[in-house]
């Protein structure tokens, strides 16, 4: 076993444990970023002057109306800018645009006393604007070929000979809805500068140092000029990586401004309108299968829709098309991505980052192809499954690991679940109920993990021992419900061989650990876990040689457990307190800057090759639906899941977020349904889903009625901190089985073999068009034949279904 992975005598780590904040939470103490206003003195509030036009080139920009509003301060405006007009890392965002581009951008903002005085004073602001032709569905961009970014190609064997070795082709495409975040904390940030004209930013962000980044070059001062702060965020879900920035950048410019500390707050309505979401997707496919239906070839067109500017849309798309093949071997595959621009907000980073987008799309096609091939789909899948010691690598060239992992867990998962006697009783009560049908489906996963940018994959931490013998660790991650500061706690005791208590954590500081990755791709506990432990051993190797002088021993002779270090087959010991006393007056030194790696990467982003991803997660879901054929309307009766998380480094930590993480999913998947004004009214271009109101999110009454969820045994990860696993975003994508039994439920309203084609979202509306599609006996690739290839990015213009649900997000 590797260094890395190796657990000590009586870990601290892989023991359940409540979050580290949890009384906190359930009490209503934890602070959150908007919370430290009312500690700070003399605060202004800063809101935005939106534009509620879809495009238009800004002909005037008048500000003297909002300063004579009173406790209106000052209005910010491009003029203002001392440094770098723009919010991006692609500069492709200015922060005060001469151009609007979605309905809702913010062009200005107002500073008041109060939040009121500043909302009226934004009110007041006179923008005059020239409308400009607008883009808003993602079938509008695909026909005007209205694009931007990268485009990406992924190239693996031949294509035309998998093809021609086929004995069934289909065709098909595939439009699917991005996802509101809806994180319970909106967007924040409060900025402060000292008497040296510095700035001190409190900042609800995923990426603090990157938001360090954009603040220096927007004020046009260095970066050890600025500090970034995050206490905790009240969710993230990776709408905080990228998109906190420029909100911080104007609370930067204002307190620069004023010399007064400046409070950014979005309420919920501002903050869906204004961020991006989760990318929706347009898919054109052709797959080949073999006589026994294994999948020989296939040739697809992935079209991310970006919005406006381009934010993370490019490694999004790569990662979609790093995840098309999922856990299937598809040994001739060509796949295309673009990334189409429209005049909607600015897509970004949402869990799973691009993974699941890809992933869904091979699950939509095995699961509309099934039918077609008189097969089962469980068993369609089953038969394409990476399989162990064949030589078999992705696409992208990645060889597959741990392959065997795939069928294990799908075989524990139908023995969990009892799959063989459920899917005889399900035939029995479709049989005998006309009106409400049920279904099982399963469905697996392999996510990669690591950040597709090789740099990127790369954490810092800085560990500090008081001479009380108390312990403060530093990273560089940030905290945001998911638990990471809880498993970082106890890898640090862990590795230094003391009580839990002995430690604790102080909130993701630019100043205390520089040039950190963002907490995302799942990589928060592999990166900062691995910097951690690398300096607590340093600190544990000076204490072992303080601990032999005391004890008359040699250091490899001595080990500390649960906070004593004895000497091994002897009773000298030396308790941690005294020893870290001793330490102190021997003069050594008692804290240590860690770092960590990740090694084996590479990645070439021009030939779409190499091997981007440490290792990866597997897990599968069954899931078991009720539908009524009336309605649409359905229920999720149970779930049974087994996932892979390594030698988890906090059982109950993993498990909550695996449960979150597919509850999320079969929101995206079934509820969350993102909707624009399309017309060519005043209104174009208005997002209409922007409260709870009208964007529906899955709650209790959408839960599992049964909900089993087990962690793989005996899964010790080689090369990864303590031997785990991430565990972050793999677990969205198990949702999929939800959907799948969803197709598979609808179905069985009409004659055996029937293939249904179902919206995303699918909605009860969605599942309500599927049954009446199950019901005609229609084939769904009759009525979506491509004109063309389905690598060439053309739309269909065959009988496409144009119901709300079907085309939702576009």
């Amino acid at each position: 076993m590797s260094h890395l992975s190796e657990r000590p005598e009586k870990p601290v780590v892989g023991v359940s444990m409540p979050h580290e904040s949890a009384f906190l939470h359930v009490t209503g103490t934890a602070l959150y970023t908007d919370d430290l206003v009312q500690r700070t003195k003399d605060v202004l509030h800063a809101y935005p002057v939106q534009v509620m036009k879809a495009r238009g080139r800004i002909t005037a920009l008048r500000t003297e109306p909002a300063l004579a509003v009173p406790g209106v301060v000052r209005v910010l405006t491009g003029a203002d800018v001392p440094g770098v007009n723009d919010a991006g890392m692609k500069h492709d965002e200015p922060l005060f645009p001469d151009e609007v581009m979605f309905h809702g951008h913010a062009v200005a903002w107002v500073l008041g006393e109060t939040l009121e005085a500043a909302r009226l004073g934004a009110a007041a602001v006179e923008v005059e604007l020239e409308e400009l032709p607008s883009l808003i569905s993602l079938q509008d961009a695909i026909a005007a070929g209205s694009y931007h970014g990268a485009q990406p190609l992924m190239v693996h064997g031949d294509i035309d000979a998998g093809f021609a070795d086929s004995a069934h082709v289909f065709t098909g495409e595939f439009q699917f809805s991005g996802q509101e975040h809806f994180y319970l904390e909106t967007h924040a940030a409060l900025a402060q500068v000292d008497e040296n004209g510095q700035l001190f930013i409190q900042s609800s962000t995923q990426h603090p140092s990157e938001t360090q980044e954009i603040v220096s070059h927007v004020l046009g001062v260095p970066a050890h000029e600025v500090t970034v702060q995050c206490l905790r965020m009240g969710g993230g879900f990776g709408g905080k990586e990228m998109q906190p920035h420029g909100f911080a950048a104007v609370a930067a410019l204002g307190a620069k401004l004023t010399g007064r500390p400046v409070r950014f707050r979005l309420n919920r309505t501002q903050d869906m309108t204004m961020s991006g979401k989760r990318h929706g997707f347009h898919a054109t496919w052709k797959i080949g299968f073999d006589a026994d239906g294994r999948i020989q070839a296939l040739d697809a067109t992935l079209v991310a829709d970006g919005g406006w500017s381009l934010d993370l849309s490019e490694p999004v798309l790569a990662r979609a098309l790093c995840h098309i093949d999922n856990t299937y071997w598809i040994p001739n595959a060509r796949v295309a991505g673009r990334i189409a621009k429209t005049n909607t907000v600015s897509n970004t980073a949402f869990r799973g980052f691009g993974g699941p987008q890809g992933m869904l799309v091979i699950e939509d096609i095995l699961g509309r192809c099934a039918p077609q091939l008189g097969l089962d789909a469980m068993e369609l899948r089953e038969r394409n499954f990476y399989q162990p010691g064949q030589g078999q690598t992705t696409p992208y060239g990645q060889p597959v690991t741990q392959a065997e992992r795939i069928s294990t867990i799908w075989q524990q998962v139908q023995d969990d679940a009892g799959i063989a006697d459920r899917k005889r009783e399900i035939a029995a009560f479709n049989a005998a109920h006309p009106h409400t049908k049920r279904a099982l489906a399963i469905t697996g996963i392999k996510f990669g993990i690591s950040f597709n940018l090789t740099a990127f994959n790369q954490g810092g931490a800085l560990v500090l021992i008081y001479k009380d013998g108390s312990v403060l660790i530093n990273h560089g991650g940030t905290e945001m419900g998911q638990g990471l500061h809880t498993k970082m706690m106890q890898v640090a005791a862990t590795t230094l061989g003391i009580p839990l208590h002995k430690v604790r954590l102080a909130p993701t500081r630019t100043d205390k650990v520089p040039n950190t990755s963002a907490t995302a791709a799942s990589s928060g506990a592999d990166l900062n876990g691995g910097a951690i432990k690398n300096a607590c051993e340093q600190l544990r190797e000076r204490l072992l040689q303080v601990a032999a002088s005391q004890l008359g021993a040699n250091a490899s002779d001595v080990r500390i457990v649960e906070g004593v270090a004895r000497v091994l087959g002897s009773d000298k010991e030396l308790a941690w307190d005294d020893l870290v006393h001793t330490a102190y007056f021997q003069r050594v030194q008692l804290s240590a800057s860690g770092f960590y790696r990740t090694e084996g990467l590479h990645w070439d982003a021009k030939s779409f090759r190499g091997t981007p991803f440490k290792y990866f997660a597997y897990g599968a879901a069954a899931t078991e639906v009720e539908v009524d054929g009336f309605t649409g309307k359905y229920r999720i009766r149970r779930v049974d899941i087994v996932h892979d998380v390594g030698e988890s480094l906090s059982p109950m930590i993993d498990i909550g977020q695996v449960e979150g993480g597919f509850v999320q999913g079969a929101g995206w998947l079934t509820l969350e349904d993102l909707r624009w004004d399309t017309s060519d009214g005043p209104n174009r271009g208005r997002f209409l889903t922007q409260a709870a109101s009208t964007y529906k999110l899955p709650s209790f009454s959408e839960m599992p009625e049964e909900f089993n969820v087990t962690l793989l045994e005996n899964a010790t990860e080689e090369g990864a901190v303590y031997g785990s696993k991430a565990v972050g975003e793999p677990p969205l994508m198990l949702a999929f089985s939800v959907r799948e039994a969803l197709r598979q439920a609808a179905a069985a309203f009409g004659p055996s073999g029937v293939s249904v084609d179902l919206g995303c979202p699918a909605t009860p509306e969605a599942v309500y068009w599927a049954i009446q599609e199950a019901r005609q006996g229609e084939a769904s690739q009759n009525g979506h034949a491509l004109n063309g290839s389905a690598a060439n990015g053309q739309a269909a213009n065959g009988k496409v279904r144009t119901d709300a649900n079907a085309l939702s997000g576009a």
